[in-house]
């Protein structure tokens, strides 16, 4: 039974007439276009073969994209995808036909990160902004987050197995199940930060250093619009600063990078310079000494444009709600990178052209 029926038809318009974001994704996205990676990249057969044909690919990616933008669980999404009428439009899905179950979910994600057809993906999204005119300009804006996973319990000897680098096979030979649920990839690191708070006298109290257990999602935005054009994923406990020259992108039409004071190092300034680029990067306070007046003001003005990228990180995490659910680090990265995607495909819908969709722009 087809969705566009006459019964049904009176259902979308009501969908439409109060506001289907869907629908204003499906305009803003041309998902067409990532077709020909996916089929080439995934090994989609010409339907010769006898069997069942597969699940459209591209439904199937906007499947991930909804997961993403919605951080459900993979049974979670399968139950969603039968129950929202919305979520059956967008993805071009038959009422009482059949729908894609959790383990078919689960084994195309795998494919699209055993296959590197995510990260295709990715780039052939970024093709999609320079087509639309969102070339990358005004310099780069680098920063990291954390992202937590399931606390690891382990003795200290497993411990010391993990951070030699044994695989979780080894170092629980006897007990298969245990080690299929022991993620040898992410650490613990300790996070300062937060809301600064104060004396009755006025001066500040020492912040408080929280441990925390997972990954990093590093990632790199042009300041002009905003859009996410590098990333890379790691351990919590991997430094900032290594993964400066693995986001960053030759192609903006600026040299000028903004980061914090993490990301200074002899190292990254004179691999910066070779590069042509120039260190917007904070300089560090003097050990033992107070900061001059003129490094914190041009700290401070730094910072008025480095908090930019603290909006793409505030939006995930408020939005998606952000959590490794996985084990290892390959699905950590096709985690994140899916929703770095999300997240460039939630930023297009403001930059959509009046003229090509007036009838959503209410919605944006």
């Amino acid at each position: 039974m087809k969705l566009e029926t006459r019964k049904n038809r009176s259902q979308f318009e009501r969908l439409s007439k109060h506001g289907d974001p869907l629908e204003v994704l499906e305009v803003t996205i041309d998902f067409e276009y990532f077709r020909g990676w996916l089929v080439e990249g995934l090994g989609y057969g010409d339907g010769s073969k006898v069997g069942r044909p597969p699940f459209d690919p591209v439904s199937m990616f906007k499947i991930l994209i909804l997961q993403a933008q919605h951080n459900l669980s993979d049974a979670k999404m399968e139950f969603m995808i039968r129950d929202r009428l919305s979520w059956m439009r967008f993805l071009n899905f038959e009422l009482g036909g059949a729908t894609p179950d959790e383990n078919t979910n689960r084994h195309f994600r795998n494919r699209m990160t055993e296959t590197g057809t995510l990260r295709r993906v990715m780039k052939t999204f970024d093709w999609q902004l320079h087509k639309k005119g969102y070339i990358p300009m005004s310099g780069q804006i680098v920063d990291a987050t954390l992202v937590p996973a399931p606390k690891q319990r382990n003795t200290d000897g497993e411990k010391e197995a993990v951070k030699a680098g044994k695989p979780a096979k080894e170092i629980w030979p006897d007990q298969p199940n245990k080690a299929a649920q022991k993620d040898t990839n992410a650490r613990w690191t300790l996070k300062v930060g937060g809301k600064v708070r104060y004396r009755p006298d006025g001066t500040p109290l020492p912040q408080i250093a929280l441990p925390v257990f997972g990954y990093k999602n590093h990632i790199s935005i042009d300041r002009k619009f905003g859009f996410i054009r590098g990333s890379t994923v790691t351990s919590a406990a991997d430094a900032d600063g290594r993964q400066l020259r693995h986001v960053l992108r030759k192609d903006n039409t600026a040299s000028d990078v903004w980061a914090d004071s993490a990301y200074r190092s002899q190292s990254n300034e004179k691999w910066l310079a070779s590069n042509m680029l120039t260190s917007q990067i904070h300089r560090r306070k003097p050990a033992g000494k107070p900061m001059s007046q003129a490094t914190s003001r041009a700290n401070a003005k730094k910072s008025s444009i480095r908090a930019r990228v603290e909006h793409v990180f505030a939006h995930q995490k408020n939005r998606y709600g952000l959590l490794i659910r996985t084990i290892g680090l390959a699905r950590a990265e096709t985690k994140l990178t899916l929703a770095n995607l999300a997240y460039n495909f939630d930023r297009s819908k403001g930059c959509i052209d009046p003229s090509e969709s007036a009838q959503f722009m209410l919605l944006i």
